[in-house]
């Protein structure tokens, strides 16, 4: 008897905050949300390079909620949410940069990871975010560690964090992960962020760390 083809997993991409509310202001002025457009469009190809299923989430930048976002991902078999990192502001520094007053900070660079504990299948989204963890370094990405002064770890080597709170995270139905690119405030890293061969080549990791997570990971609830 014929075998019927394998229905190919669906991953939601989502692209973390809006045209209306960009989030941080890079060093040189540029708002996150293009930050994360980029990057996510990048993983969108990627993963479909591998042949998955992906359904991208706010592409238009109007998104109405926190709580819309994971409402769209329904029936998908994995979140990535794609933002890109900040600090506090009594850690910027002002500068002038082509005649605007803006504000950075050279002393925190790198990549990081959150999942939450109230999320239905922690078990699944901790393993996925340490595989992209895990991939990224062998790549030569080099995560950050700042974010552990207010996160705990659930790895501490691969810069994975416990973030329960965040809603993108708790309100989805299956698992998800969180994943901050790098600080735009960092004036030689936000060039690094905005360079297309490197954001083609960090959707590569992202993607292949994604494919071995949802095809030879652990199963949920083992």
């Amino acid at each position: 008897a014929a075998v019927a083809p394998l229905t190919p997993a669906l991953v939601a991409v989502d692209i973390g905050r809006t045209h209306a509310a960009w989030g941080a202001t890079s060093a040189r002025g540029r708002g996150e949300f293009a930050f994360n457009l980029d990057l996510a469009l990048e993983i969108v190809a990627a993963l479909r390079d591998r042949g998955f299923a992906v359904r991208l989430i706010n592409g238009d930048g109007h998104i109405g909620s926190l709580q819309a976002r994971p409402a769209a991902a329904e029936g998908a078999d994995f979140l990535l949410s794609v933002h890109h990192d900040s600090v506090s502001a009594f850690e910027l520094r002002p500068w002038i940069w082509e005649g605007r007053e803006l504000d950075y900070t050279d002393e925190f660079a790198g990549h990081s990871l959150f999942v939450s504990r109230d999320n239905p299948d922690t078990a699944r989204s901790i393993l996925c975010a340490r595989t992209i963890g895990a991939r990224l370094q062998h790549m030569g990405f080099v995560p950050t560690h700042k974010n552990a002064r207010r996160r705990s770890y659930a790895d501490s080597a691969l810069a994975v964090h416990y973030y329960d709170g965040l809603a993108v995270l708790r309100h989805a139905r299956m698992p998800a992960v969180l994943f901050e690119a790098g600080v735009i405030k960092n004036r030689t890293e936000e060039l690094l962020l905005r360079d297309p061969q490197r954001i083609a080549r960090m959707a590569d990791g992202i993607a292949t760390a994604l494919a071995a997570c949802l095809r030879n990971g652990v199963p949920a609830g083992d």
